[in-house]
């Protein structure tokens, strides 16, 4: 569960420069505008006389938010200028991951919401708006195991849940077969990692270094079709398939994905 956010906190996701005129624009009106209201209603006239000595409290609210705003947007450049592979690009937490992904697409022009809402088990990560358009960003940083086809299910219930214009996941790794065929009979965009270097190469002024980390994602067939994760060779126990083995998924019975 998100923690939740206080004041300060939903202030600084604003961009600093907004803050800082937010904070001007404060203490003018409280200092200088009210004041000068005149009328006969007297709970208005105890306002106007209380909320100027309040001026510089607003403006420093808004002032402290402009400070932590310019600070993230900081934190967030040093993130995304300081991967230089796909391999420290997987070796991100889940969160870091969350904020790289969101600033690239900063780079391309795109205003980005982080919503805290996603975490390391699913769930919407970024909101991207764009010349009226919403897309709605889930990112993957899964280095053992594909991103497989209930993921990529679950996000098009949430496009069509929220009535986004398109879905994209991200993840540093690689999808399964059928969650690439999911994906393109419902229009969903998938980023792997062979595409995030594209991405990430076209807002950089130095492109990220060749390194085998595709390579090393293990073979499709040797992974589940429903979550990606790893396959383990089972022997039926019961009905027609008695005594036959079989690939079943390592998270059974949570997934109960197989391969013949």
């Amino acid at each position: 569960m998100a923690r939740k956010q206080s004041l300060l906190d939903d202030l600084s996701t604003l961009p600093w420069w907004f803050n800082l005129i937010l904070a001007i624009l404060s203490y003018f009106l409280l200092k200088v505008v009210v004041p000068s209201i005149e009328t006969e209603n007297p709970i208005f006239k105890g306002i106007a006389i209380a909320l100027p000595s309040m001026a510089w409290v607003f403006s420093l609210l808004f002032c402290l938010a402009a400070l932590a705003s310019a600070f993230h947007s900081w934190q967030r450049g040093e993130l995304f200028n300081n991967q230089t592979s796909l391999t420290s690009i997987q070796n991100l937490t889940w969160q870091q991951f969350e904020q790289y992904i969101g600033e690239a697409y900063r780079r391309k022009g795109y205003s980005v919401e982080e919503t805290g809402l996603g975490g390391a088990d699913g769930g919407v990560d970024l909101i991207l708006r764009q010349e009226g358009k919403t897309l709605l960003v889930q990112c993957k940083n899964w280095k053992r195991r594909k991103v497989g086809v209930s993921v990529v299910r679950e996000m098009f219930g949430l496009v069509k849940a929220q009535g986004a214009t398109g879905g994209v996941l991200v993840t540093a790794g690689a999808f399964t077969k059928e969650a690439q065929k999911f994906a393109q009979d419902t229009g969903l965009e998938l980023i792997d990692g062979q595409r995030l270097v594209r991405l990430v190469n076209s807002v950089r002024e130095a492109p990220l270094k060749n390194d085998d980390a595709l390579s090393n994602q293990p073979k499709d067939e040797k992974l589940c079709p429903k979550c990606g994760s790893a396959m383990v060779k089972r022997t039926a126990r019961q009905g027609s398939n008695k005594g036959k083995q079989f690939w079943g998924c390592s998270r059974f019975p949570a997934c109960r994905g197989i391969r013949s």
